[in-house]
């Protein structure tokens, strides 16, 4: 059989060729003088160039070779002259190398500080033409890789002052992206008809895999990760103490603690990571404190099953701690604060800083410009420190009677319960509670769950959301109380709450999966899983305002 050789490539500055280059030195030299040459000359191999560097770069990111060869000032300089040379974007697949340049950046800026450092050397300095992207002059395919570089690279000491001398614009067009990226992705890709989508995206979407539903949720997921990039860099410079201000504008922090952050880039603050950096400082906690909706986003987290919930939790405890802020907070959580002295983790934390001043309240005369502040240190006063009291004076034959009267009243309240008598029952079990010795755990769980069911068909979810909640603290973190989770959702589904409805209802689930020994979903709870889902897809508020259906 004949054999054909393959046709030898020809091109003295091909890429690829170099790359196969034996001698290391006569590599280096070949790859740098391409480096150089990319920028100012036509080719339709670039964009394969790009595309291979692209694919090296995502697995060796930490390999300083490629970036001590000038690769760094070839990708700026490539996205500079895609900026301002349009007729040269449009050209062949031109289109496609200011995303590869940006997200080539990014990568080899990511982990090494050394490699973040060449890419702002004064000869170099990368940060101006990602800041072109960043400000959406092509679309938001390229923001997000800009947004990502430009992270990475505020995330190191080395390169962050860089970043900085920009930093009233990064700051600025952050927060506008964080507010509006997923409106514009919608109303841009995903909300328009398939064949209007730009092909080039669709494209990087879905790299030759998958159809429609691949490209759909390569979008929804680029969308979320945009939001988180641009959180990630207004985190970066709130960590050091800058446009603290700024980002503290009231109804920016409002938006922001309703962002969740990091479901895709695990790396991301969210916006409730972000808030507990502004907390970090004085001027961060005066501002977040005077938000009320942004406290009581706080305490609902708190009091969920969400991933974010121990981070609520430590940003209220950083708030709580500053003797300028806290009974400002204590008045807009109210009684809910109570429900966290309870949690097994911090509730003991909670309680000790509230109460720091109660002797100075109740014995030297301190007086309080907040009623309800006063009212709830008062109560968690007497529930962590004068019951303990009052129950070690106590004789066992005293504990003794207690704890049938208990189980009695269990008895009575589900009686009544289960025969209508909503109202009758929740006093019962509210007798119970007062009079539940503290060390019966279980049936001070049972307690506070049932009378958190009556305070649901009495349609008073914020009791009922408070029940459930000091139920749950009171029962094991490794085995909560399914049917406290369960009530929890309905109650907070009941409030308007999608999303910490939904991680409740996810978190009883998997508890009754693993309880029961069975792969069935209750019917009930997969069609409130069904529902918050749908109230809680990123694009659902945009997606309403269009009119378009959720399908």
């Amino acid at each position: 059989m004949l054999k054909f050789d393959e046709p030898q490539c020809t091109n003295p500055s091909c890429f690829f060729c170099s790359m196969k280059e034996t001698n290391p030195f006569r590599r280096r030299s070949k790859l740098a003088a391409i480096f150089k040459e990319i920028p100012r000359t036509e080719s339709k191999d670039h964009v394969l160039v790009l595309s291979g560097l692209w694919n090296i770069a995502m697995s060796e990111p930490d390999d300083p070779e490629f970036p001590s060869l000038g690769l760094f000032e070839c990708m700026s300089n490539l996205i500079e002259k895609s900026i301002k040379n349009r007729a040269w974007l449009l050209k062949d697949q031109n289109i496609f190398i200011p995303y590869y340049a940006a997200h080539i950046i990014g990568s080899y800026v990511m982990n090494k500080e050394d490699l973040a450092a060449i890419a702002v050397d004064s000869k170099v300095f990368v940060v101006p033409s990602l800041l072109e992207l960043l400000r959406g002059k092509i679309s938001w395919v390229e923001q997000r890789a800009a947004a990502r570089a430009l992270g990475h690279l505020a995330s190191h000491v080395k390169s962050f002052e860089a970043v900085s001398l920009f930093e009233e614009e990064i700051v600025k067009l952050s927060m506008e992206i964080a507010t509006n990226c997923l409106k514009n992705v919608y109303k841009s890709f995903l909300g328009v008809e398939d064949s209007l989508r730009l092909k080039y995206q669709s494209d990087l979407l879905t790299r030759g895999l998958g159809g429609l539903e691949r490209e759909n949720s390569k979008a929804e997921e680029w969308g979320i990760q945009l939001q988180c990039w641009s959180l990630y860099l207004l985190n970066c410079f709130a960590s050091r103490g800058k446009s603290i201000d700024r980002i503290c504008e009231g109804g920016f922090l409002k938006k922001v603690s309703e962002m969740w952050g990091g479901l895709v880039n695990r790396k991301s603050p969210g916006g409730i990571g972000l808030i507990k950096t502004l907390c970090k400082t004085e001027l961060g906690r005066n501002k977040v404190s005077e938000v009320r909706e942004v406290i009581e986003r706080l305490c609902d987290l708190s009091r969920s099953s969400d991933d974010w919930k121990e981070m609520a939790l430590d940003t209220l405890l950083s708030l709580l701690k500053d003797s300028n802020v806290r009974y400002r907070v204590i008045d807009v959580l109210g009684f809910r604060l109570v429900d966290l002295a309870e949690d097994k983790v911090v509730g003991d934390r909670v309680a000790q800083i509230v109460l720091q001043d109660y002797h100075k309240i109740k014995y030297n005369g301190l007086k309080m410009n907040n009623e309800e502040a006063q009212r709830v240190i008062e109560n968690l006063w007497e529930m962590k420190v004068e019951r303990k009291k009052k129950e070690k004076l106590m004789s066992e034959t005293e504990l003794e009677e207690r704890r049938k009267m208990v189980k009695s009243l269990k008895k009575q309240g589900k009686k009544k319960f289960l025969n209508g008598f909503v109202e009758e029952s929740m006093e019962i079990y509210t007798i119970g509670i007062d009079l539940c010795p503290l060390d019966m755990v279980r049936d001070r769980v049972v307690l506070y769950s049932n009378r958190a069911q009556c305070y649901l068909l009495l349609k008073k979810a914020e009791f009922a959301i408070s029940d459930a909640t000091r139920a749950l603290c009171l029962s094991a973190v490794t085995h909560p109380h399914g049917k406290s989770l369960w009530r929890r959702s309905q109650a907070y589904d009941l409030k308007g709450s999608a999303r910490e409805s939904l991680m409740d209802c996810l978190a009883f689930v998997d508890q009754r999966l693993k309880s029961s020994n069975t792969e069935m979903v209750p019917y009930y709870a997969a069609q409130m899983i069904r529902k918050q889902m749908s109230a809680t897809w990123v694009f659902s508020g945009v997606d309403s305002k269009t009119g378009k259906s959720d399908g």
